[in-house]
């Protein structure tokens, strides 16, 4: 208790403006049928619209799993919220066309890995592409949410150049993970946004054939940014995720003369897994960010991917990456009473 109180405070003091109070929330695992919690699914996104929680998945064509997302609705959830027992109904919807766009991706000399972002407004759908560290972008995908799936537009895709660190090398396994409606356009987060010189989040304007807007200042943040949800107003709540590892990994460990982040993550036997979510909040020509709660320690080495917010708390999902056995794990995190 005395190293969690001592870490806050210096990452308040480590945090210009306004501190945000810390939110005081509580776990409740939600045992997930079993097509769903596959760990091969490695859920990348969640949203919530049409009275649904939509689970995106990575759908990595490359290592032979289909293109799907999958739907649960909040009435559903609700109940489980209650009712542990409960067996969750779900609807499937294939991802029609996605290897259309992976192939147009690859003759582009880009190779897709794979979905993690989603947005749905009225029946559109966009999903962001993730692509190898040597390829130069990203894209964004389009279609429409139709009873029998997502009908992706083949002549849709979005080029999302990554940025890159002032050597002009790329960042290791990063892509574009978050999405969020914005001022009548879509706003993209990259994952790595600890460069020495300015960060930027990118507005996406959602035409055929459109480049990416002015792009918006970000505060510099450590670890990883995996996901984001619209909370309140100018608001949003993010996933920061950092991992342990070493090889490539290590670009995500945070600069020795940053003490309130690596006080997180280092420690006496060496670094150590961290999650915490974070508030975001949309200035008029900045984003800047304030911590607002950590994940207890049994859940922080888990690679939490998507975020939804729902009745002043979170549902949250990895991918299949956990201490233990992998595994896909769905969370509500509600408010304490």
């Amino acid at each position: 208790m005395k190293y969690y109180a001592t870490a806050l405070l210096l990452l308040l003091w480590a945090t210009p403006g306004r501190a945000q109070r810390p939110m005081h929330l509580q776990v409740q695992p939600l045992s997930l049928p079993t097509e769903l919690a596959h760990p091969e699914n490695q859920f990348s996104g969640l949203y919530i619209g049409r009275e649904s929680l939509f689970l995106l998945s990575e759908s990595r064509l490359q290592e032979q799993r289909p293109g799907l997302l999958y739907s649960i609705r909040l009435a559903d959830l609700q109940r489980k919220l209650t009712d542990t027992t409960y067996v969750l109904p779900f609807q499937r919807y294939p991802l029609h066309n996605l290897e259309v766009l992976r192939q147009k991706i690859n003759a582009r000399d880009q190779v897709y890995e794979g979905l993690e972002a989603l947005v749905i407004q009225g029946g559109e759908v966009y999903l962001s592409v993730e692509t190898s560290t040597p390829s130069a972008n990203c894209y964004l995908l389009k279609g429409r949410l139709e009873d029998n799936g997502v009908q992706l537009d083949t002549t849709y895709l979005l080029s999302l150049p990554k940025p890159l660190r002032a050597d002009n090398s790329g960042i290791y396994n990063a892509g574009f993970e978050a999405l969020t409606p914005w001022k009548k356009r879509l706003l993209g987060f990259f994952e790595f946004n600890y460069f020495e010189r300015e960060n930027y989040a990118y507005p996406l304007t959602q035409a055929a054939g459109a480049e990416t807007s002015q792009p918006v200042r970000l505060q510099k943040l450590p670890f990883r940014l995996t996901d984001a949800t619209r909370t309140r107003g100018r608001h949003l709540t993010a996933l920061n995720y950092f991992y342990k590892g070493g090889g490539q990994d290590t670009v995500y460990r945070t600069s020795a003369s940053d003490p309130a982040s690596t006080s997180l993550i280092k420690h006496p036997d060496g670094y150590r897994s961290y999650c915490r979510l974070i508030d975001l909040q949309l200035r008029k020509d900045r984003i800047t960010w304030q911590p607002l709660w950590e994940f207890p320690a049994a859940y922080r080495a888990y690679n939490w991917e998507g975020i939804a917010a729902y009745k002043g708390g979170y549902f949250v999902i990895n991918d299949k990456y956990t201490p233990g056995k992998p595994a896909s794990v769905l969370l509500y995190l509600g408010r304490k009473r």
